[in-house]
């Protein structure tokens, strides 16, 4: 799935060098992403964390927009999203989070 998510984002025009870790845990902890947050991979990108299966969209509205913020997630690996496509889509949302853990909903996908 985390193949398929960078093809999703090369496919966007975004550059990706990827490195394969036994544990993302350590670099949550450095980006400061929540544990709660937590899923298969994690990025960044312009000072932001990128956690989970973001869709680039949101990734590019989020440098677009520019807002204070430490980064998007979407936690788990939800059905559907970029990297995770396949015959069943559920609902989910991409949240946007602070330092200090705060999220609120950047976009929806249903």
């Amino acid at each position: 799935c985390c193949g398929d998510w960078i093809k999703h984002l090369r496919a966007s025009g975004f550059e990706v060098r990827a490195h394969d870790v036994p544990d993302a845990s350590p670099y949550r902890a450095r980006f400061g992403v929540p544990e709660r947050l937590g899923s298969c991979h994690t990025a960044t990108v312009s000072g932001y964390a990128i956690e989970g299966h973001v869709p680039a969209r949101e990734i590019k509205r989020l440098l677009a927009e520019r807002p204070k913020a430490a980064g998007l997630a979407v936690p788990g690996m939800p059905a559907g999203s970029p990297g995770m496509e396949g015959p069943k889509s559920d609902p989910y949302d991409v949240l946007l989070f602070d330092a200090s853990g705060r999220t609120q909903i950047f976009a929806s996908y249903r």
